[in-house]
Formats: C-alpha cells, structure tokens, sequence
C-alpha cells in the first residue's frame, strides 16, 4: 500500500503522481491573446502613471500595456527589456500587488487593478518565445568586468556591461546560473525550467561567460579578481541562515527552507521526495510562505506557520498570507519558538507566546506544543564571506549611489548590498544601475 499524507513520519510519495503535477502547475496561467487585449483594455494610460512610480526598474507601464492594447506585444516586451532584462521572471515572482498593482488607479476606485504582472509575462512571453533577442552588442570596448554571482543582480549587470560592449565574465558556486530564479522561488511560480530559459535567451547578447562551481573563497579572489579585470562586481546575495537560538534545533529533520525549496527546485521526481506528515515553518516571510505551502502540495496533512510577531507585520504579502490559507497552511502568530524536543529527530516544538510590550516583543510565559516530523527554519537570512576590506552596513556590504564599495573599481548589488529590499525587481534595478555606473567609470 502506498504512502498517504496520514503516514507517520517523513514519507515520499504522499499523494499520486497526477495530483503533484497539478498542485506544481502554474499559479498564474498565461494570459491567452483576446484576455490579455481585454486586460489591456481596462489600463487608462494615466500620464503621471503611478504604477510607473511604484515599478523599482521603473518600466513604462502604461506604454507597454498600450503596445498591447494596439496588438503589438513585441514591441511591449522591448518597452519592458530596455528597463528589465529579466521582466519574464519578475512577471511571475513579483509582488505586484505590493508595487505597481497596489498604486493603479483602477485598484484605487474599484479595488480590482490592471493585472500589469501577467501582462507583462504575456509580452515577454510572446518575445521570448520567437527567440529573438531584441538587443545588439557596442563595438568591443576591449575592456573586461568580472562579475561574481548568477542571481538577478548579476545578470542584470552583465547583460547590460555586455550591450555596452565590455567582455563579462560572472562567476557562480552553483551549477547552474540563475541564483534565486533557479533555486529560491516555489516551484508552481515558475514552471517548465523557465529560470533557464530566460538565462539562455539573455545569454544571446553575447559576450558573456559564465564559469560556475566558482566562488570567493573558494577558487576566487577578490584581490585576484582585481588584478585580472578593470572592475568588478559582487551579487553574492545571502548565503547565511540565521538560528533559531532555541534548545535541540541541530535535532535531526530539522532544516534551512531555502534549502528544501532549492531542492524542491531542482529535483526530477517530485514523488520521491520526503514530506513529514506534521510540518512545522518558523518564520513570517516569502521564503516561509513558498516552504509551507510547498509542503502542503507535497501531501503533507498538517502544516503549521508560526511567527513570533503579529500578522500585519509579516513581510510576506497579504496575497501570499491568503495564498498559504488557501492551500491549508494554519498561520500561528505571536509565538517563538522555545525548544525542538525529540530523540534524534524532532518530534514537537516547544513555542512561548509573546506580546506588544512598551520595550518591544515580550514573552508571556505561556507556552504550546505543536507535532512535528519536520521543522523549516525561515527566519532571515545573513551575509557570509564577505571579501575583507569592503565596508559592511547593517551586515551587508556597505553602498553608495549606484553601487560603488569601499573598494575603488568594486561595485555590489542585489541582497548582499545595503538598501533596498530583497526583491528579484530590485536586485535587477541595483545591478543595471551598476553596470551603467561601471560602464561610465571605464569610459572615462
């Protein structure tokens, strides 16, 4: 007899093979040709466009839902490109109704926004898929920049070092390039190896190479890196799980969420991987979002979000709070956890509620258990190897104007930078704005 989501312990192949397949299929289905003239149809145009304001890479948001309107959606996904390279991703992983979505006056006046997000994918979709690269490179500069880290902000930067005709090398510890893309978003965000494609198809400006299983500490040098290239830059996101501080968390099935969704990510056979029947998520972000409600796909039968704060103060989405609901993630708030009891693999967690007090979060006193097979931490991450000399700020590599360290000829961008949030969008802004700025530091 096959597993269940009722068997003990952690299990793989909890549910059929054609229920997983449906559980991980795309979240947001694309837009076919008549809805998304339709969707076009409902965006005003508005000239001071405050979608436009709210967009980190700052797309024209009003032009290229026009060019769709007017049945031009190649020339839409250029509108989109020219801002961000990687607008197909951010398409589907972007918190839009927090950014542009959020501020559309349509949402505003009848609480139902033009849907910008999968417009968006529908432009670049269409674009992608003529697998026409809408950009040409500059004559060879004969200048070379190493860029180090294949996430967003790396990307970004290379595509846009490579248009200006600098020769790019970006270097990456993983075996793919992609970074988060490829190993940090849920799966149903973005099916059919869409992280790959979109690598390939940026990959077309030419001028570009990229040597993975290489990362600073580890084949690398940023002194080397330095001495070797006229500039350099860093978008070696967070690599640092920060602890949950609390009494057995090295019990064994206890685990980093960024590691089971990476794995989640990458793995072949969604069937045989292992789900607890209790799961237990500790945190309050994306990252515990995309863990809980994975686990619950997978088949198992109770997952249970706790987090030490109050719900409005969660970083993950509205949207994505309701998403979790919605799959039957049970969200626990105002709890920390205290202690991870079993005998070689966890089998409870110990939480202490806590409450608003005058000097910050205060425990109570009381206490709960919730049954757990398995634990996913997903409390934050921190920057680890950081090259020594670089100046750090609130434990990221310090920053100022577009990029630019306290090294001369070394510029950063992305999660492991200070400022900005830890959004894809924003990790692709920092990294063309840093190529734009290297860019104008080596023609000078």
């Amino acid at each position: 007899m096959g597993n269940s989501p009722f068997t003990p312990g952690l299990a793989a192949g909890r549910l059929p093979a054609k229920d997983l397949a449906t559980n991980f299929g795309d979240l947001h289905p694309p837009l076919e040709h008549h809805e998304a003239v339709v969707a076009a149809d409902r965006c005003y145009f508005c000239h001071d466009a405050p979608c436009m304001e709210a967009c980190p890479t700052s797309i024209d948001i009003p032009l290229f839902i026009r060019q769709i309107a007017t049945g031009t959606p190649e020339a839409a996904a250029k509108t989109i490109f020219d801002q961000n390279i990687l607008g197909g991703m951010c398409a589907r992983v972007c918190p839009t109704e927090t950014l542009c979505e959020e501020v559309c006056v349509r949402e505003t006046a009848e609480g139902k926004p033009v849907e910008i997000g999968r417009l968006q994918r529908y432009a670049t979709d269409t674009l992608m898929a003529a697998s026409w690269h809408p950009f040409t490179r500059a004559e060879p500069t004969g200048k070379t920049v190493a860029v180090v880290g294949a996430g967003p902000a790396g990307l970004a930067c290379a595509h846009r070092l490579a248009m200006k005709g600098h020769d790019v090398v970006v270097f990456d510890a993983r075996a793919k390039a992609g970074g988060l893309n490829e190993y940090g978003i849920a799966s149903y965000k973005s099916v059919d190896s869409f992280a790959q494609k979109e690598v390939d198809w940026l990959l077309q400006i030419g001028g570009i190479t990229v040597e993975t299983g290489k990362a600073l500490g580890d084949g690398l040098s940023l002194d080397g890196l330095k001495a070797d290239y006229d500039a350099v830059f860093l978008g070696i996101g967070l690599s640092g799980v920060n602890s949950l501080r609390a009494e057995g968390e090295d019990t064994g099935n206890v685990a980093d969420a960024v590691d089971f969704i990476a794995e989640l990510r990458q793995a072949g056979d969604l069937s045989a991987l292992k789900i607890g029947r209790n799961v237990v998520v500790i945190g309050g972000g994306m990252t515990a979002v995309d863990a809980a409600v994975q686990s619950k796909l997978l088949g198992a039968e109770n997952v249970t979000m706790v987090y030490r704060r109050g719900q409005d103060r969660m970083s993950a989405s509205e949207y994505e709070q309701e998403l979790a609901a919605s799959k039957g993630v049970r969200i626990v708030t105002h709890a920390m956890p205290k202690a991870v009891i079993g005998n070689g693999a966890v089998r409870e967690v110990e939480f202490e509620y806590t409450k608003d007090g005058p000097n910050g979060l205060e425990p109570t006193g009381e206490t709960f258990r919730l049954p757990a097979d398995q634990l996913f931490r997903a409390i934050g991450q921190r920057l680890e190897g950081a090259p020594d000399g670089l100046t750090l700020d609130g434990g990221k590599i310090a920053v100022t104007g577009a990029g630019r360290t306290s090294l001369g000829g070394v510029w950063a961008g992305g999660d492991c930078a200070s400022g900005g949030d830890d959004l894809t969008v924003t990790a692709v802004a920092e990294g063309r704005d840093a190529a734009e700025d290297i860019h104008a530091a080596l023609s000078a």
